[in-house]
C-alpha cells in the first residue's frame, strides 16, 4: 500500500463525503453540537454554485468553484481538529460560525439572475465584501441570530489575500483564531488539490476578467506561481498566525499518519510545476492533463474569442 494522500482519505470529488468528514470532526469536538444548521448551509451552497438557488445564477468560475469551497471547509475544519486536540476548546457557536462562514467565503462570485454579463470573475477584486452581504440575507432569511453575521463576517474578511487581519475586529473568544483558521484553510486547500496546477490555467482568466494585473498570459502566472508561494509562506505565519501548524496534530489524532498531507501535497504540486515551466512556453500545457481539465480551457478560450 503507497503512502496515503489526501484523496485517500475522503475523496474530494465527493461532496457527500467531504459533508460527513467535515461533520465527524465537528462532532468529535463537541458530541452534542446541533448540526442541522451547518448541514442546511452545506446542501444550500451547492444549491447556490449549481444554479438551483432562488434569484442566482449557476457558478461559471471554473477556478473558485464549489469544488475550491468544498476542499476548504474540510482543510478549516482539520485544522480546528488539531487545535481541539492540542487543547483549544471551541464554543458550538464558534463551531457554527467557521462552518457556515467558509461553505460561503466566496459566494460573492456567484452573479444575480439578472446579471448576464460576463462571469463572476469580473467580481474578483469586491468578492468578499459580496460573499458578506449574501451571508447576511442568508442568515437573516434563515432566522440565525443577528450577532452571527457580523461574527461570519470577520471570519469571511480574512480569506482577503491582502487583508489586514490586525484591522479586523473580532468578538471575544476564538473567532480570531477562527479567522486565521478559514484565511489558512482557503489557502492550503487551493494550493494542495489535486488539480491546483491545472485550474491555474483558469484562474489566470479570471484575474484577466476580474482585472487583477500583474499577469501577461497564463504561463506568466505559473512562473510567478513560485513567488505567490513564498508570499503565501510570509503570510500563513505572520498575518494568519501560523496556524497550519494544527494540522500534523490533526492527521496523528484522526488517521494515524505522522505527517502534514497538506505540505506534502504543496511540495509535490511545487516540484511538478518546475518541471512544467522548463518545458517552455509551446510545450507546458503537454504536463497537464487531468480530469478534463483540458476541454474546459478549450470551451474557454472559445467562449473568449467569441465574445471578442
Amino acid at each position: 500500500m503507497g503512502k496515503p494522500t489526501l484523496r485517500s482519505l475522503v475523496d474530494p470529488d465527493d461532496m457527500e463525503a467531504v459533508w460527513n468528514e467535515a461533520a465527524h470532526l465537528l462532532l468529535l469536538m463537541s458530541p452534542r453540537l446541533e448540526l442541522a444548521a451547518a448541514q442546511a448551509a452545506y446542501q444550500d451552497m451547492r444549491r447556490l454554485f449549481a444554479g438551483r438557488y432562488p434569484g442566482w445564477r449557476a457558478c461559471n468560475t471554473e477556478y473558485h468553484d464549489a469544488h475550491h469551497t468544498t476542499d476548504t471547509l474540510l482543510a478549516t475544519a482539520r485544522l480546528m481538529h488539531g487545535a481541539w486536540v492540542s487543547g483549544t476548546r471551541f464554543t458550538d457557536q464558534e463551531l457554527l460560525v467557521a462552518v457556515i462562514s467558509a461553505v460561503f467565503h466566496d459566494a460573492g462570485y456567484i452573479q444575480a439572475e439578472g446579471d448576464t454579463e460576463g462571469t463572476g470573475a469580473k467580481y474578483s477584486a469586491c468578492h468578499e465584501e459580496r460573499s458578506a452581504a449574501f451571508l447576511r440575507e442568508y442568515l437573516r432569511s434563515s432566522g440565525r441570530q443577528d450577532d452571527d453575521s457580523g461574527l461570519c463576517e470577520s471570519l469571511l474578511l480574512c480569506t482577503g489575500l491582502h487583508a489586514d487581519i490586525a484591522a479586523i475586529h473580532f468578538a471575544p473568544g476564538n473567532f480570531k483564531l477562527l479567522g486565521q483558521m478559514l484565511g489558512t484553510g482557503d489557502l492550503l486547500g487551493q494550493m494542495a488539490a489535486r488539480t491546483y496546477l491545472e485550474k491555474l490555467l483558469f484562474l489566470y482568466h479570471e484575474f484577466q476578467e476580474g482585472n487583477i494585473p500583474g499577469f501577461t498570459d497564463e504561463f506568466d502566472l505559473r512562473q510567478k506561481t513560485f513567488g505567490f508561494y513564498e508570499a503565501t509562506r510570509r503570510r500563513l505565519a505572520q498575518d494568519l498566525g501560523g496556524v497550519e501548524r494544527y494540522m500534523l496534530p490533526h492527521f496523528r489524532a484522526r488517521w494515524g499518519i505522522d505527517r502534514d498531507l497538506y505540505a506534502a501535497a504543496i511540495e509535490q504540486h511545487l516540484e511538478h510545476l518546475r518541471r512544467v515551466i522548463a518545458q517552455g512556453r509551446d510545450k507546458y500545457r503537454d504536463l497537464l492533463r487531468r480530469d478534463g481539465v483540458t476541454a474546459k480551457l478549450a470551451r474557454l478560450h472559445e467562449r473568449i474569442s467569441s465574445a471578442s
